[in-house]
């Protein structure tokens, strides 16, 4: 039966329109010039990367106008504005990026944010907005990057039931959070990851150096386990109590055609993880101002100590 409903989701998320003015990977944007690493960069030669990271922007606002693409050239120059301060972008396929949020050279405290699916530059508001009023709730000695770093599958897709799209983000966000650690080694780096990013985090957390994971409106964790998530974190997860993702089957199951399922319910006691209070909202509501689930995560970020660095 429960192989029989997963088959029938699949067929009605591949038959699904794709509708709007253009699928967000069609959009062409120019090849971003390598940037030096983070470690090398910090501090002094954090600005120039910023510069660096703006110029890449503006580029691909030009190439949009360009080709016709004029909705994601406006939402570009949003992204442009000399207060913005990324530490990469990609207009390529979607869009990847990385913004920062607070003084990273001084932060005690980095969370990178993971977002879920139906996130790209054209609907990157939800994610800077979370990612904003976190930092804002943990306060000094603090930095959030929005880390938009891989191509997020679609809200309504068969993309989104399989953990196809978390694999291929895997090594992506691997790199970002080594290259964070190498920069700043005493600091406390968390992975706050929401709804299909919960998949990514849990694929990618396995030996990350962070001092923890939480999960948030998760439809499955990736992972069987909590222990899954490498011996270094502490793993939090929570839903909200209007959260559709609650009705999902937390499965894994085999197909012919596909891995279907996005394997355990990330606040089941047998998941393992310590569940933490997220509120009576809904799925999009995790980081909303005033949720009990962003005092939540704060808190638990802030009561895990300060670093040294």
């Amino acid at each position: 039966m429960l192989r029989a409903g997963l088959t029938a989701l699949i067929m009605a998320a591949v038959a699904w329109p794709v509708i709007g003015a253009a699928r967000p990977g069609a959009v062409p944007a120019p090849v971003p010039a390598p940037v030096p690493p983070l470690a090398v960069s910090l501090g002094d030669g954090l600005a120039a990367r910023y510069a660096a990271a703006r110029a890449e922007i503006l580029a691909a606002v030009r190439t949009a106008d360009r080709h016709g693409h004029h909705r994601r050239a406006a939402a570009l120059r949003e992204l442009a504005a000399p207060t913005r301060r990324f530490l990469a972008f990609d207009g390529r396929d979607g869009g990847r990026a990385a913004e920062v949020f607070g003084d990273l050279p001084t932060a005690r405290r980095v969370v990178v944010l993971v977002p879920g699916a139906g996130v790209d530059l054209d609907r990157y508001g939800p994610l800077r907005g979370g990612a904003m009023r976190l930092r804002d709730a943990l306060g000094d000695g603090s930095a959030v990057v929005a880390w938009l770093g891989y191509a997020t599958p679609s809200s309504v897709s068969l993309q989104a039931l399989t953990p196809a799209r978390a694999d291929a983000a895997v090594p992506a966000l691997r790199a970002f959070v080594r290259e964070l650690r190498a920069a700043r080694p005493a600091a406390r780096i968390w992975l706050v990851c929401h709804s299909y990013g919960s998949v990514v985090c849990g694929r990618a957390a396995g030996g990350l150096d962070v001092t923890g994971v939480v999960l948030l409106g998760g439809p499955g964790a990736g992972v069987a386990t909590a222990a899954a998530l490498g011996p270094y974190a502490e793993v939090w997860a929570g839903r909200a109590a209007g959260d559709w993702v609650a009705l999902l089957p937390h499965v894994s199951v085999e197909l012919p055609f596909a891995t279907v399922g996005l394997d355990a319910d990330p606040v089941s006691s047998g998941f393992g993880a310590r569940v933490l209070d997220a509120g009576g909202g809904g799925h999009g509501d995790y980081l909303a101002a005033g949720s009990p689930a962003l005092a939540s995560v704060a808190r638990i970020v802030a009561e895990a100590g300060d670093g040294d660095g």
